[in-house]
């Protein structure tokens, strides 16, 4: 039987600075190089597993965004190791089917539907505006029309990050904390709007490193992903200021001894 967690049970949001920002990334690089062989084998298969669901037919384009919270949360998992200090495995990539995959594939359904709605009232707009300007004509059409669909564009871009904010945190507040889909991506926009600041310069920074990481053929993402997962839970235990709810093993030995001491009085 599944246990749900309560809700005061879950971590909330604390305040983060902008300078946190860096050192979350400088945390992702530290993680890395404790490893980077495994980590580089591990974010191959990453990144050839959402390739290939891209290409299935038809459907493609859907299974990726479902998928992605999956994998994600399973990079977490192996930086959590790493940071533990047990050993990375390749296989750390799959631990999100193995703990909480029905949540975790939740919250990439609403990730796809949220992509989905934004494209649509994107493409509504757009539509609406290149309709107007057919119907009035000449270059006053031409301009309300190119007008209407930079707006759309503005409009999704807009949509769409909110939505990254309510999945930043949400696998890590799932497969870490045992938080419910939707109470999870709650908490994650609750931390990015509380932190607006902080994470605007992480995204700034981030959008630079994406654009050095594809100039090498696109190699340097195979560094980039590892790094971003550590520094992604660097970022969830500064935010949320918890512990997550896999605890790392006792040793037998240790649980013995603590059996064997004496009552205190």
């Amino acid at each position: 039987m599944t246990r749900t967690p309560h809700p005061h049970n879950h971590p909330q949001p604390g305040t983060v600075t902008p300078a946190q920002a860096l050192q979350w990334l400088a945390t992702g690089w530290q993680l890395f190089m404790k490893s980077p062989g495994v980590w580089l084998a591990q974010s191959a298969v990453f990144i050839v597993i959402l390739a290939a669901l891209g290409f299935v037919p038809f459907i493609g384009w859907a299974v990726t965004p479902v998928a992605l919270p999956v994998l994600s949360a399973g990079m977490l998992s192996g930086a959590l190791a790493l940071e533990r200090g047990e050993a990375l495995r390749v296989g750390h990539l799959f631990d999100g089917l193995r703990r909480h995959a029905g949540n975790l594939l939740m919250v990439g359904g609403f990730h796809l539907l949220g992509t989905l709605l934004a494209a649509l009232i994107a493409a509504a707009i757009g539509g609406s505006a290149v309709l107007t300007g057919m119907l009035v004509g000449a270059f006053a059409g031409m301009g309300m029309a190119a007008g209407g669909m930079m707006f759309g564009v503005l409009v999704f871009t807009v949509l769409w990050s909110l939505l990254m904010m309510a999945l930043w945190f949400a696998p890590a507040l799932v497969m870490l904390h045992d938080v419910a889909p939707l109470e999870a991506m709650k908490l994650s926009a609750q931390a990015c709007f509380r932190n607006l600041l902080t994470f605007v310069v992480l995204a700034a920074m981030l959008y630079v490193l994406v654009w050095v990481a594809m100039l090498p053929a696109g190699l340097g993402m195979l560094v980039l992903v590892p790094v971003l997962a550590g520094a992604l839970l660097e970022a969830w235990q500064d935010t949320f200021h918890a512990r997550p709810a896999l605890p790392a093993p006792t040793s037998a030995p240790a649980r013995a001894q603590d059996d064997d001491a004496p009552p205190v009085a």
